[in-house]
Parts: structure tokens; sequence; C-alpha cells
């Protein structure tokens, strides 16, 4: 059981899904900033001066009931970016690599299948009788 779930763990997929995981972190990280610091600021300025962003209060003077508009297209942008570079530098290159390898297979000889024994012996048979057929005129 245990060398089961050794083999599931060491397969190459896992590992690679891993190794996303933790960048994937990193670049949540690095998009969240890019977000709050560059892209908050540019959208909280179409709302105005004295505005707290893009979007407006349901009950004036109550910034509890402030719809934010700016929010959601930062949200937005942040999840184009994220999958942008998720699909660019992780899908792409595995499907090429995928293809290559898959091109690279096409390409070998399927190995031959062994003779069942049956068969040899029978084509055995044949050649014999037709070896004694040559030599005698008949069998």
């Amino acid at each position: 059981m245990l060398q089961g779930f050794k083999d599931f763990i060491m397969r190459g997929n896992v590992i690679e899904l891993a190794i996303a995981v933790v960048i994937g972190g990193a670049f949540t990280a690095l998009v969240g900033a890019f977000s709050t610091f560059i892209i908050n600021p540019v959208i909280a300025s179409a709302g105005g001066v004295d505005a707290a962003g893009l979007g407006f209060e349901i009950r004036p003077g109550n910034a509890a009931t402030f719809v934010d508009f700016g929010s959601l297209i930062t949200a937005a942008i942040t999840f184009l970016i994220t999958a942008a570079v998720v699909y660019f530098v992780f899908v792409v290159p595995m499907n090429h690599a995928a293809a290559r390898v898959r091109a690279r297979a096409e390409v070998q000889e399927p190995a031959a299948e062994p003779t069942p024994v049956d068969v040899a012996l029978l084509t055995e048979m044949r050649d014999l009788l037709q070896r004694i057929d040559s030599r005698n005129g008949h069998l």
C-alpha cells in the first residue's frame, strides 16, 4: 500500500502541480501588489477628487453602503493577468512538450508482437513439409 502511495507522489505530474501551486502563490502576491498600487489608484482617479473610488454610496454619508465598481474591475483585471501568465508560462510550454513527446512516440516503430507458440510450430511444420515435398516430388 505504501509503495502505491510513493509511486503516486513521485509521479511527474504531482510534482509539477506542487511547483505550479508554489509559483502561483508567489505570482498572486505580485499581481495583488500591482493591482493595489497601480490599477486601484488609476481607477480611483476616475471617481473624482473626493470619491473613495469608482462607485457610489447607496445611502449618502454611510461608507458601509459604498458600491465599489473599482474593486470589481481590479479583481477582473487581476484574474485576466493571472490567467494569461498561467496560460503562457505553464500551459503553452507543457502542450508543446507533450506534442513533441507524442510526435517522437509516433515515429518509433511499434514493437513486434511475439509469435504465439502454436503458430510458430505450425509454421515450422509447414516449412518442413514443403522441403520434404520439394525433395521427393510428393508427400
